[in-house]
């Protein structure tokens, strides 16, 4: 686990300050790319990733998770801060976190899937595919719209 602190604000890794009601909340019905995504999802996915949580006085305002072998390769994702907190530099702390924590160093590949903020991934070393032709992908964008999840009420 890692924690770094700055003025009132804080980043961590502890899965167990992440508000995950928090976290469900901002993808399922902000995010744009998540929408409808159902609360036990979200959930498992932080169970099952490297996660970093922002926070300011306690509340959580933002959020980025990475999935890795953590020896060769990571994807970035869920990636966000709350609208009353950008503007602030508070995106680039939460990147710096993640591309510095240790366990993150000498990856040969890390992937990001964005349509925003490309000036900020590019900081990172991030860049456009250079051989697009050689990704494919599996995608479903209606899977949580007719998963049996999305209609269950979560208690």
């Amino acid at each position: 686990m890692t924690e770094h602190s700055f003025g009132d604000f804080f980043i961590t890794t502890d899965k167990t300050k992440m508000d995950v009601v928090a976290i469900h909340d901002f993808l399922s019905k902000h995010s744009g790319w998540s929408d409808n995504i159902p609360f036990e999802r979200v959930k498992l996915s932080i169970e099952n990733s490297l996660n970093f949580g922002l926070f300011h006085k306690g509340k959580q305002i933002g959020f980025a998770r990475v999935i890795s072998d953590f020896s060769t390769i990571a994807y970035l994702g869920d990636i966000y801060v709350l609208d009353n907190y950008r503007g602030q530099g508070l995106s680039k702390k939460l990147m710096a976190a993640v591309m510095g924590h240790p366990d993150l160093q000498g990856l040969r590949r890390w992937i990001l899937l964005t349509s925003t903020a490309d000036w900020l991934y590019e900081k990172y070393g991030f860049i456009k595919l250079p051989k697009p032709e050689l990704y494919m992908e599996l995608f479903d964008p209606n899977v949580y719209k007719t998963s049996k999840e999305t209609t269950e009420k979560i208690d």
